[in-house]
């Protein structure tokens, strides 16, 4: 069973939108405190971004907007998405997407990279120090293509923010701008960003 029961305040006004056949959707933030303190004894907050459908959607567009307590009730959807960038030219070499962020994700997107650049000994791969890229299928791989493991410290992911600044237009261009309803509608939606993304779109280094 997926459901979900979620209490909070929404971050901002709901977007209410209407699909090419006429159905209303509405798009909103859920901000939701969490019971315990942090470190700095602070209570920290997780930001859910949620979707509602006809006349649901059109009764949160008219009735809420930003500050007001919610509670929504639904089902969980997520999707997992993993990018190698060629930091110097900001293009992106190889991605997938998938239901889940597991190993198979990690290796299956190196591997079409790898493909892809061909002679990529010496080439210096950066990532964060999570399970996918400590394992030793990951630096295996690695290894027999000669290419260099980097990694931030903990508490230091300043090496990460062009890969971070650049998720954040794939999902402001993808996710919050359009009416996704299913894993493949979201994966041909990024096939056609990324090959905006790489050809046309005007990028800051």
């Amino acid at each position: 069973m997926n459901k979900a029961i979620l209490v909070g305040r929404l971050t901002k006004d709901p977007e209410l939108k209407t699909t090419a056949s006429g159905v209303s959707v509405c798009s909103f933030t859920i901000a939701i405190n969490r019971r315990f303190r942090n470190a700095e004894g602070n209570y920290d907050a997780d930001f859910i971004n949620c979707v509602a459908w006809r006349k649901q959607a059109e009764n949160i567009a008219k009735y809420c907007v930003k500050g007001t307590q919610v509670a929504a009730e639904g089902r969980i959807q997520t999707r997992s998405y993993e990018f190698i960038m060629d930091l110097y030219t900001r293009d992106i070499i190889a991605y997938k997407i998938s239901k889940r962020m597991d190993n198979k994700l990690v290796m299956d997107t190196l591997n079409e990279a790898i493909r892809k650049q061909k002679d990529v000994h010496g080439v210096i791969l950066h990532s964060d120090q999570g399970f996918q890229y400590t394992s030793n299928e990951y630096k295996a791989i690695c290894e027999a293509n000669g290419i260099i493991i980097s990694m931030s410290p903990k508490g230091s992911p300043v090496d990460n923010s062009p890969i971070e600044r650049f998720h954040s237009s794939l999902k402001r261009e993808t996710l919050k701008s359009y009416n996704i309803t299913s894993l493949k509608e979201y994966v041909d939606l990024v096939k056609e960003w990324i090959l905006f993304y790489n050809t046309k779109r005007i990028r800051l280094n």
